[in-house]
């Protein structure tokens, strides 16, 4: 009964975001919502199936050709298997679980179906900060690096030309346990860390039935994985896991969590006394190419900055170009929450689709990884747990 009611609970997050429904052999995609308010003709959709089979792209490291330019990757996708899953797709193309179920509403996370096409989320709008140092975006639950030596600059003015930039799906403190914003730096970094366990931590896990130790030693066991790197703020880390199924939804008790080899990777380029900014933008707004993209996610359940507010903001960078259709045209974009950036100018339902990647369906079954139930499992209680947490603040809310 508990797996029923999760699963129920997940497909009513995916029914809001039914605005971006992909039907089977996408016949049925219709996602926006017309300037008069009433849907838009169905236009005439690519026929994935036909596109040229590509190799997938380096979901974590992008180039930015040119200063102005604030967006970078593509959308890509891929066809499913019978026994495929979305965690599967999450784990083998470097994509966080949450955002890969904003860009498939409507698609069974557990039983996708044979030849489904999925949409992978791999193309994104840069935060709009100061491009220096480590910047985390909670809302998109995304990580964004760029590298002090991945820099090029014109030799006679000094100023840059090209630039690198590394990004990775991260997992966020959950309601109750919010991931802070603001300017800090890292202050250490740890090799096979130990784990001291706050007392909050201990307290809660006793009141669920399930005691923590005080201290727990490097090792399998170990929640924090392989690596960590200590923020400024007392007690905040950004650290690996040995349970990679939550990477990408709000899971932690205020901690960033990225898969095992992107922190071990990050852990190499990143030192002490690097910037470290955290913000909340689930609205992003980029520029490639001369035209204007629009990425949306879901503002978190305890944002406080409502949404009407934050588009106001953003139209008013648009207008001069889209006229009276900036502000219908985002509002649209933003009811989808599907986390794909969205050309403005061009906008209609086909829009992401026209400009996707075909790419290879590479999963392999590995025999030593866990069971179809035992995954299933492993998110249930993630999202069960997030679930309680969110319903606990409502009532501290409503008293």
């Amino acid at each position: 009964m508990q797996t029923v009611t999760t699963l129920q609970n997940m497909c009513r997050v995916v029914t809001l975001c039914a605005a971006l429904a992909i039907l089977a052999g996408c016949s049925g995609w219709n996602p926006f919502v017309s300037e008069q308010g009433n849907q838009s003709e169905p236009a005439t959709l690519p026929d994935l199936a036909s596109l040229p089979l590509e190799a997938a792209i380096d979901p974590n490291r992008f180039i930015i050709e040119f200063p102005e330019q604030s967006v970078v990757g593509v959308p890509q996708v891929v066809f499913a298997r019978h026994e495929n899953t979305l965690h599967d797709f999450a784990l083998e193309y470097g994509v966080g679980y949450d955002e890969l179920v904003a860009a498939n509403p409507g698609v069974d996370p557990w039983l996708p179906g044979d030849n489904r096409p999925i949409i992978l989320p791999t193309q994104f709008v840069l935060p709009d900060a100061p491009r220096e140092g480590v910047i985390l975006n909670i809302a998109a639950k995304r990580l964004f690096y760029y590298p002090a030596d991945g820099i090029e600059r014109d030799p006679e003015t000094g100023a840059v030309t090209r630039q690198t930039v590394l990004t990775f799906p991260v997992g966020i403190g959950r309601v109750g346990w919010e991931t802070p914003l603001g300017q800090t730096k890292v202050v250490s970094k740890a090799r096979n860390p130990t784990w001291w366990v706050p007392a909050s931590v201990r307290k809660e896990h006793a009141e669920n039935g399930d005691p923590l130790p005080a201290v727990v030693p490097p090792g399998p066991d170990n929640p924090l994985g392989t690596r960590v790197l200590k923020l400024g703020m007392p007690g905040y880390l950004i650290h690996g896991t040995n349970q990679p199924y939550g990477v990408g939804m709000r899971v932690s008790h205020g901690c960033v969590r990225l898969y095992p080899e992107n922190i071990e990777f990050l852990y190499e380029l990143v030192d002490v006394g690097e910037p470290v900014l955290i913000i909340n933008e689930p609205y992003l707004l980029g520029q490639l190419n001369e035209q204007w993209y629009f990425e949306a996610h879901a503002p978190l359940e305890d944002d406080n900055v409502d949404a009407e507010t934050r588009l106001s903001s953003i139209a008013v960078q648009v207008e001069t170009t889209d006229g009276a259709n900036a502000a219908l045209h985002l509002q649209s974009i933003a009811s989808s929450q599907s986390g794909l950036p969205v050309r403005i100018n061009e906008f209609d339902e086909s829009e992401v689709l026209a400009r996707v990647r075909r790419v290879e369906n590479t999963i392999e079954v590995d025999p030593d990884a866990p069971t179809l139930d035992e995954v299933r499992e492993m998110i249930d209680e993630v999202i069960a747990e997030r679930d309680v947490s969110s319903d606990q603040e409502k009532e501290v809310v409503a008293n």
